[in-house]
């Protein structure tokens, strides 16, 4: 009788090792699950970002102001009827040299 109990322990426990440490085991099913989560994250945000450039080039395409601006700020450019002031910041030196107080 002793022997049988040694027996099905042994079988349990070799049952139990493909549970635990095998090809399918609870570990690696919890890894592939951490992994996922991390990926569906990493696609929700390249996903907001291309919505984010979809929307811009929608933008560009049909209106004007996107455009003016992007003309405005990345080329310098001004309309036609505008007068273009350039304010030069002061230097903390005299053109003699001395330092402003």
């Amino acid at each position: 009788m002793r022997g049988l109990a040694w027996v099905l322990g042994v079988l349990i426990l070799l049952l139990q090792y493909p549970l635990w440490l095998g090809k399918g085991s609870w570990l690696k099913v919890w890894d592939l699950e951490r992994q996922l989560d991390a990926q569906l994250a990493a696609n929700q945000a390249l996903q907001s970002r291309n919505d984010e450039l979809a929307e811009e080039v929608r933008d560009l395409k049909t209106g004007y102001d996107a455009l003016e601006e992007r003309a405005r700020y990345e080329l310098g450019m001004i309309r036609q009827d505008e007068v273009f002031f350039q304010v030069m910041e002061t230097s903390a030196t005299r053109p003699d040299g001395e330092k402003r107080p």
